[in-house]
């Protein structure tokens, strides 16, 4: 897939081969290093991916906590990222994987520090849960958010 590609797939559009059980809609989007027009592109495909789970109006907090990680992604690290939401019966998954191993740090926002240092303070004040996962090659931060917030 290419930088800033995405794809959104639809219940209608995605079965499991061998169960044959219709899969949970997704997006997969590469994102580019330092491309900070990325973000609002996040926002907008993940609008239409909830607008496909039937949610459309309530989507305000999932493109708020995805913002919020895909600029961490991007700012924090010098590489591409990939942003994955999956939507299941219950809730939504968003994940932002880099391709750094730096762990990200909570911090209380002070005024020194102006209007950064709150992404992660929103994700754990407005997400049912989030965490971060490492990989051999860097890490994954995730926040889950269940139909009544999206």
């Amino acid at each position: 897939m290419a930088i800033g590609a995405s794809s959104v797939k639809t219940v209608e559009e995605e079965t499991d081969d061998i169960t044959n059980r219709v899969r949970a809609p997704q997006l997969r989007r590469r994102l580019g290093r330092e491309d900070l027009r990325e973000v609002p592109e996040a926002r907008r495909a993940l609008r239409e991916l909830l607008r496909h789970w039937g949610k459309p109006g309530r989507s305000e907090i999932a493109e708020l906590l995805t913002s919020e990680l895909v600029t961490n992604a991007l700012v924090h690290t010098d590489r591409d990222a990939v942003l994955t939401a999956v939507v299941g019966p219950r809730r939504l998954r968003v994940e932002v994987r880099d391709f750094v191993a730096r762990r990200p740090r909570l911090c209380a926002p002070g005024a020194e520090e102006g209007t950064h240092g709150r992404g992660l303070v929103l994700v754990q004040s407005l997400a049912d849960a989030w965490g971060v996962r490492t990989h051999g090659v860097g890490k994954s931060v995730w926040f889950e958010l269940g139909p009544e917030a999206v």
